[in-house]
């Protein structure tokens, strides 16, 4: 069986990921799932056009969804990760050199609470209204990524020499932050950062969860199975 395949799965019984590409929060579940070998069902949807069978499944409508056999769903992109570790863990994810999985969790909750708060406000500050000043927000995230740059001046990962459950988290939403002016963050003297980033950006793992999935609806048979690729496991 080829490692990605692109293929009607109907009336499979695998696990249904409901994602968006972009996403930061998906990024992170497609990285969990695949390195954790779990092959599920990838159906990607365009938000602005968000399909009944997610929705009626996760009223809160936002992605990722991960739909499991019976009448279990996962709506929250870190309970998607926890679950497909805690299944299989090969690269020791959940097990950091240094420092405890409590200790990644509450990192983890900085990028996803006042980080990410500052990161919309800076990304999409016309959503927020006039008073919104990207500027001040843009300056208070870059706060945030210092204390990630002093980590990584001494060490090449958040907790060690490998990369952990925190630096899958939390990357996409960096790589987010620098995508909204590249060139203004790139002159930013956060030297081991965007080292650390770069090199995650690049890998084969980021590389094979970033491919373009045919857009599922109800209507289609768009459906696409993700299977963990050997050459990055």
């Amino acid at each position: 069986m080829p490692d990605t395949d692109s293929q009607s799965v109907a009336n499979n019984d695998q696990p249904i990921l409901y994602s968006f590409r972009r996403c930061p929060y998906a990024m992170r579940a497609r990285m969990a799932l695949m390195i954790s070998r779990k092959q599920c069902i990838i159906r990607e949807i365009v938000l602005r056009n968000k399909p009944a069978p997610m929705t009626n499944i996760s009223p809160k409508a936002t992605v990722p969804v991960l739909q499991l056999t019976g009448d279990q769903v996962l709506d929250e992109s870190l309970d998607i990760m926890m679950w497909a570790l805690n299944q299989n863990d090969p690269d020791g994810w959940l097990v950091p050199e240094k420092g405890t999985i409590t200790d990644m969790h509450a990192l983890i909750v900085e990028n996803d609470g006042p980080f990410k708060n500052h990161l919309d406000r800076y990304k999409y500050a016309t959503r927020y209204g006039q008073s919104t000043d990207p500027e001040y927000h843009r300056r208070e995230g870059v706060l945030f990524l210092k204390t990630l740059n002093t980590r990584l001046e001494r060490q090449d990962q958040l907790f060690g020499r490998c990369p952990s459950l925190s630096d899958f988290a939390i990357f996409p939403f960096v790589r987010q932050f620098a995508n909204t002016d590249r060139d203004w963050f790139d002159l930013q003297h956060l030297p081991y950062l965007q080292k650390w980033l770069a090199e995650h950006l690049s890998s084969q793992l980021f590389q094979t969860i970033m491919k373009k999935w045919p857009v599922w609806g109800p209507d289609t048979e768009a459906e696409t199975l993700l299977l963990p690729n050997k050459n990055i496991l």
